[in-house]
């Protein structure tokens, strides 16, 4: 997971025409760390990345512009418009099917 570090990183990424899959995160979560192992395991599915990571109090402008309300959040957007938002990471294989149809 390729972790997005400045804002211009951020806006690039958002603004992409393909469909992006955020993982918005705080280190100091724990329900972020198991989070983070579930997304892990389905790039290992996927066999090649397919989520991005960006650290939540780092980027506190776009929090507040997707109104992301807690994390773990896994951010879905395309061309800068919000698909989906995933707060409930229930277990690896509901996560897949939430995100399989997504996946280029």
């Amino acid at each position: 997971m390729e972790e997005i570090k400045t804002s211009p990183e951020v806006k690039k990424h958002f603004d992409a025409p393909q469909t992006t899959l955020t993982f918005v995160h705080s280190p100091f979560c724990a329900t972020c760390h198991l989070a983070r192992q579930m997304l892990t395991t389905l790039e290992a599915v996927f066999d090649r990345g397919v989520f991005k990571e960006m650290n939540a109090s780092l980027h506190p402008e776009w929090m507040q512009y997707y109104k992301i309300k807690s994390v773990p959040c896994l951010l879905v957007t395309r061309d800068g418009e919000v698909e989906e938002k995933i707060y409930a990471f229930q277990s690896v294989s509901y996560m897949y099917e939430k995100v399989v149809g997504f996946v280029e």
